[in-house]
Formats: C-alpha cells, sequence, structure tokens
C-alpha cells in the first residue's frame, strides 16, 4: 500500500500528472519586425510543464517518477522515447482526435519568453484515464495547473485529488499560467485546488491569486490558505510560506540566462525530488534554484539527456 512507510534506502515514487508538450523555441537577437522576417534560432524540442518538471526530478537523483499525460497520435511515440531516455516512465494516453499540445516560445535578447499556446490533447485528460491504482508505489503526487483550466481535466484531477487523500498522498500543484489563472478566475482555481499540501506558484501566479502586489505578503496570505507555500521570484530566489507567515527566503543561484523556458518546472521538479528524499522545505527550495539555473543556461526546458 503507498500510504505505508517506504521500505529503507527506498523514498518511493513521485507521480506527475500534467502537459506533454511539443515546443517549438524561437530565440531572436532583434526585436520582432511586425509583417515581416525577423531572424531567430528555431528548435523543435520536448516539453511541458508537466514532462520538463518529470525530467528535472529524475536529473535530481529520484528514482522512479513517473508522468501522466495525454498526447495525440501524431508525436506519442517520440515524446515517449524522449522521456524513457530522461529516466521517466510515461504512462501516456494516446488521443486519436486530437494532436498534441504545441507551445510556441518566443524568447529574446533578455532570454525572457512569450508562449502561443494550442492546448490539443492535453485538457481532454479526463476522469476516465485515472484510476487510484496510479498512486501504487507514489509517495508523492504533483499536478500541473494546465489541466485546472478546462471543466474535462479538473473532473480528473478531483479524481485525482480525492484518491491521494485517502491514501494520505500530499499533493502539490504549480498554478502554471497567470494568464490562464486570469481567464479562469481565480477563486476558481483555488476551490478546483482545496485540499492541496504544497502550492508552487511563480510571484506573478501568487499576486493574481491573492489580488496582494507585494509576493512576500502573497506567499503569507496563500500559506493561510495551503500549508506550504514556495513562491519562485526568478532571479531572486524563492520565498517558503507557512501558517500565514514567510518563513525562509532562498538565495538564486547566478546564472548565465541563455533561455527561461522551463526554469518554473526545474525548481518544481528538482524541489519535489528533494523533498522526497526527506529534506525539509527550504533545503528542498535551495535545490529547486540551483536547477532553476541550470535551466535557463540551456535552449529548451530540460536537462541534457546523458
Amino acid at each position: 500500500m503507498s500510504g505505508e512507510p517506504p521500505a529503507d534506502g527506498d523514498a518511493g515514487a513521485l507521480l506527475i500528472v500534467g502537459d506533454v508538450v511539443t515546443d517549438v523555441v524561437a530565440r531572436h537577437r532583434t526585436p520582432l519586425a511586425h509583417g515581416t522576417d525577423t531572424a531567430a534560432e528555431i528548435r523543435t524540442l520536448p516539453g511541458g510543464a508537466g514532462a520538463n518538471a518529470a525530467c528535472w526530478a529524475v536529473a535530481t537523483g529520484c528514482a522512479d517518477v513517473r508522468l501522466l499525460g495525454r498526447v495525440g497520435a501524431d508525436a506519442a511515440a517520440w515524446h515517449e522515447e524522449r522521456l524513457r531516455a530522461a529516466g521517466v516512465r510515461p504512462l501516456l494516453v494516446v488521443d486519436d482526435d486530437a494532436a498534441t499540445a504545441t507551445v510556441v516560445s518566443l524568447v529574446d535578447a533578455s532570454a525572457e519568453r512569450t508562449f502561443l499556446t494550442d492546448s490539443g490533447a492535453v485538457l481532454r485528460l479526463d476522469v476516465a484515464d485515472w484510476s487510484a491504482s496510479l498512486l501504487d508505489g507514489v509517495r508523492r503526487l504533483h499536478i500541473s495547473g494546465y489541466l485546472f483550466f478546462a471543466a474535462t481535466s479538473r473532473q480528473m484531477v478531483r479524481a485525482a485529488l480525492e484518491s491521494a487523500r485517502a491514501r494520505d498522498i500530499p499533493v502539490s500543484v504549480d498554478p502554471a499560467s497567470a494568464g490562464f489563472i486570469a481567464r479562469l478566475g481565480a477563486e476558481t482555481f483555488l476551490a478546483a485546488a482545496d485540499g492541496v499540501e504544497v502550492l508552487l506558484p511563480n510571484a506573478d501566479e501568487a499576486r493574481l491569486l491573492t489580488g496582494v502586489p507585494d509576493a512576500g505578503k502573497a506567499a503569507a496570505e496563500l500559506s493561510r490558505r495551503f500549508p506550504l507555500v514556495v513562491v519562485t521570484l526568478g532571479s531572486d530566489g524563492a520565498l517558503v510560506a507557512a501558517d500565514g507567515a514567510v518563513t525562509a527566503r532562498v538565495p538564486p543561484d547566478s546564472a548565465r540566462a541563455v533561455d527561461s523556458t522551463g526554469a518554473g518546472d526545474a525548481f518544481n521538479g528538482a524541489f519535489l525530488a528533494t523533498l522526497l528524499a526527506g529534506a525539509d522545505p527550504v533545503t528542498a527550495a535551495a535545490a529547486g534554484c540551483r536547477a532553476g539555473a541550470l535551466a535557463v543556461a540551456l535552449p529548451g526546458g530540460r536537462p541534457p539527456v546523458p
């Protein structure tokens, strides 16, 4: 039973339920020229917040990382091969009626990125794709916030939360997108995340979810609703909050930024792997900051495959 303590030396598995995406990353050195050509370096890479976090969890030392996601038949084999190569156990649902999600990531000279997102098969993950048996051997469940942005996938999220609660498995959520939260509504998102133990927003998401402009105060406010809140601050590190107060400020690791795509996913993967290994939240957040610094120095959102 996954509710039982793991054997000595066995941290148990991390199950991530989230998005698997084909990323088209376009790095342009000059501002976009409207209506004409702009020179760019363009690469097609495997991505998705959930899939990226899974890969970074493996890279941080988690031996058993599983990923449940929905992909189109068009790219299912490629994504499965890439996940396996990274050490992730893919649990992919193949959709014959919708294409794999695609994100066009426009990365400017400062390494800041802007996304154009076609969610494709991602938000078609539904209750029929979930089974409580997916939690066998699992010690932590992590859910990508992108699944909160459609009614079908929200129902699946609720089923997963209920299954995890029945087995006393802690659940974490990455809110994923300030833009999509604004469209959905903060209260709708927060209500759907009820029962989550760990919330992992970035500063913009924390501000949007609370209406509080200061990131520290927003983190403290969220920690009245969720037992543990860790807010990432980009190049300023991270905040750890609990019981209505910020309990730690974690400094950043220095990095030469090339592409900020996936930096938050790297933080999440490393944070969860370190937490699963038995570390305290501050130590786990420091590991997340280190992974985030590594991520921004690389194109795309995943660690190199050995």
